[in-house]
């Protein structure tokens, strides 16, 4: 029986791109950990994180997540699943994608253009920090669950793996400086080190920063200590 091979995660696909149009140019790509991770940058769409309990509530119960697409991080996935998000004054942010899988604690990441949309202020944080952060309700097709707290505008940040940070130089909760080329070439500073053994590298700014920059396959990217 022959097994077909999962298609290439399309950060894979984009670094090919980069490779193959900074060679026809005769330059070098940014510098990047040579024979280690590809310097992926991905930008992060809205979205939110659920426990089990929340996504029974409001998908039913026994309700497991289904993996939509894969995501260039191993295990992690955007799942078919989405959300309404209610926030103040009873404005709502439709198909809100749930990212998998559960976790312990309930969050919902939005760019600070969502939340003048939904009408209140969130805070930026960095990822599991919700403490004193404003709540909101999700809707889905089984019901209602209330969130006293969660929603934040997440901190840009680095995935990186042992071998990377000590390429870079830097340490878990390190900040870097992510250079942007192109015609609306910026400096992203403040970039949040998060080290793992199971991280690859990989950049995460949200849809504000992506645009601001105009992001795409072909932009040169440079992570700097």
């Amino acid at each position: 029986m022959s097994v077909t091979a999962p298609a290439p995660h399309r950060a894979v696909v984009e670094h090919l791109v980069r490779q193959a149009v900074y060679a026809r140019l005769g330059k070098p790509l940014p510098r990047v950990a040579s024979g280690l991770n590809p310097l992926i940058v991905n930008v992060s769409a809205r979205h939110c994180h659920l426990t089990q309990e929340a996504v029974e509530t409001l998908f039913g119960k026994g309700h497991k997540l289904t993996v939509h697409k894969w995501l260039y991080q191993d295990g992690q996935f955007a799942a078919k699943e989405t959300v309404t998000l209610i926030g103040p004054r009873s404005r709502v942010i439709s198909n809100l994608r749930i990212l998998g899988p559960c976790r312990t604690l309930n969050q919902v990441e939005l760019a600070y253009t969502d939340s003048i949309s939904l009408g209140f202020e969130i805070p930026l944080r960095a990822s599991g920090d919700i403490k004193g952060t404003p709540g909101a309700m999700l809707m889905g097709p089984a019901g209602f669950f209330e969130m006293p707290d969660g929603v934040i505008r997440a901190l840009r940040h680095a995935h990186l793996s042992p071998a990377d940070a000590e390429f870079y130089g830097v340490k878990h909760g390190d900040f870097m400086k992510l250079k942007i080329g192109g015609a609306c070439a910026i400096t992203l500073d403040k970039m949040l080190c998060r080290v793992d053994n199971s991280f690859k590298l990989e950049v995460h700014i949200d849809t504000d920063e992506g645009n601001a920059c105009n992001l795409q396959s072909d932009t040169p990217v440079e992570l700097v200590k």
